[in-house]
């Protein structure tokens, strides 16, 4: 099986999580090699057979949260048939070398060099009757052949405990990452590789934070997003699900080290964040296939920066439809109301004379926060469809976003679009490609003084399986990041305001047969 750069594209939130996690762990074998996993658990040859299990939603039963949940809360049906769920430990390492024609996606010009990694990882999963745990971590260093750089750590550890019960399930998780650029559109190998077993880092939509957005210069950061999410069915066919999280984004260093790169413009700093999210919602079931939700969510925003903060709400209907084992499709869209602290002046005395200034009736402004509302739209477009060989998968995502250190809060538009296909019993290949397009929210005298930025990237990955423990790949990503045209206002002589980047890795990963627990 060929994975994608999994910083992007793994999903460790989905309901199916133990199969993609055991897919995952058995990721050295292929599931286009021969078969060489562990045999899945069988019942007990004693015990009473059972029922089939009614059609989702068939009045009388009960669905199974995990095999189509809500669509209002934080889970995505599996495409893969279902397996039996198994308690295991999988460990597993990577190498790789990249030749990178800007590795801290400078403005001033590119200086190609290369970036040497080595990092380690290891996915447990614990299954009881009625709770599971599922966790990993993958961990090491990078190191930049370019003076002032040198060896940068990567870490990146993630966890799920879900309780579960007849009518429905509570799920505790947690994403953590210590980077040293973003994580929207990082080159191939920068974090774990195309083969290591990982839940993922970017199953939350862009709606609860935990991405960065586009990157400047080699400055560390973390990010971390917690999130409880509860669903329950109060019938066959209707459940409601909540979910409340808390998000930070922290710039360890100075960005001036940056600025005197080239990197950033003199005197810039990145802006650190935190992110309060809530959502609530119904789903109802129209049919087998078919469900409609109504969801609120609510958004606050904290920064570094002095006096900025805002927070939204946002309404919307949903639309899910699903063939199991093919197709996957949600589109949800509403109104976002958005209220701004923006920075202003009020008179020290509340009650002057009208038309008589501040100043002139003896008195004088002082700084004040003014709030300003607005009104936009919000939503987001999910389509997964696996054909007989070829796996597709695109979304699309409009929210308010942190602004990924570079604005103090953003109004943010999110594609991204991705496949795989086995070209051989050996021999796969996978694409993908995404961006994003964000707009300063409200002014700050700290992060870059632009109206909106945009950041893309494409990318290609061949991969060659070698026995049941190795796999190889080879890949090539191009990225960019552009400023509008108010970047270079009041800029005398010339003025660079896009960091292209070409980046090319070829890797080797070890990923053994998982150790079973059960």
């Amino acid at each position: 099986m060929s994975i994608r750069h999994n910083t992007m594209t793994q999903n460790w939130m989905t309901p199916g999580i133990r199969t993609l996690i055991l897919m995952a762990a058995l990721g050295s074998v292929g599931a286009w090699a021969q078969d060489s996993s562990a045999p899945p658990a069988t019942p007990d040859n004693g015990s009473q057979s059972q029922e089939p299990v009614p059609a989702y939603g068939q009045e009388g039963q009960l669905p199974a949260v995990t095999e189509n949940p809500p669509i209002s809360g934080l889970d995505t049906p599996s495409l893969e048939p279902h397996t039996a769920p198994l308690s295991y430990l999988q460990p597993g390492a990577t190498v790789s070398e990249s030749i990178d024609t800007n590795p801290t996606t400078s403005l001033q010009g590119q200086e190609t060099t290369s970036v040497s990694r080595g990092l380690g990882s290891l996915a447990l999963q614990r299954v009881w009757s009625h709770y599971d745990l599922a966790a990993d971590y993958i961990g090491g260093a990078a190191y930049y052949d370019r003076q002032g750089q040198g060896f940068k750590a990567l870490q990146q550890a993630d966890v799920q405990q879900k309780l579960s019960w007849k009518r429905g399930e509570l799920n505790l998780r947690d994403s953590f990452s210590y980077l040293p650029e973003g994580n929207f559109g990082g080159a191939y190998g920068s974090i774990g590789s195309q083969g290591i077993a990982s839940l993922g880092t970017t199953a939350f939509s862009s709606f609860f934070g935990g991405t960065t957005l586009g990157t400047l210069g080699l400055v560390p950061r973390i990010t971390n997003v917690a999130l409880g999410d509860l669903s329950e069915y109060l019938s066959p066919k209707g459940a409601i699900t909540a979910i409340g999280g808390y998000g930070l984004t922290h710039f360890y260093g100075s960005a001036t080290n940056a600025a005197e790169e080239g990197a950033l413009p003199a005197n810039t700093y990145f802006i650190g964040n935190s992110q309060v999210s809530a959502q609530a919602g119904y789903s109802r079931v129209l049919s087998a296939q078919t469900q409609v939700a109504l969801m609120y969510g609510y958004q606050a925003f904290d920064f570094s920066t002095a006096a900025t903060a805002f927070h939204s709400n946002i309404i919307q209907l949903m639309y899910g439809h699903r063939v199991t084992g093919r197709l996957d499709f949600l589109i949800a869209a509403g109104p976002q109301f958005t209220a701004l602290g923006v920075p202003g002046e009020v008179c020290s005395r509340k009650t002057i004379p009208p038309g008589l200034p501040c100043e002139l009736a003896g008195y004088t402004n002082e700084p004040t926060t003014i709030t300003d509302n607005r009104i936009g739209a919000a939503g987001r477009l999910r389509l997964r469809y696996k054909f007989t060989k070829t796996t597709l998968q695109g979304t699309y995502e409009r929210y308010e976003t942190p602004g990924s250190g570079i604005f103090a809060g953003a109004h943010t538009d999110l594609a991204i679009l991705s496949a795989e296909r086995p070209l051989t019993r050996v021999w796969s290949l996978s694409a993908d490609m995404g961006y994003a397009r964000n707009v300063r929210l409200e002014p700050s005298t700290e992060g870059v003084d632009a109206t909106s930025y945009t950041y893309g990237f494409l990318g290609g990955a061949l991969h060659r399986q070698f026995g049941h423990d190795f796999h190889a790949f080879v890949s090539y990503q191009f990225n960019e990041l552009a400023f509008d045209h108010s970047f270079c206002d009041g800029v005398v002589g010339a003025c660079n305001r896009i960091s292209p980047r070409q980046v090319a890795t070829f890797g080797l990963d070890w990923t053994p047969r998982p150790l079973r627990l059960d």
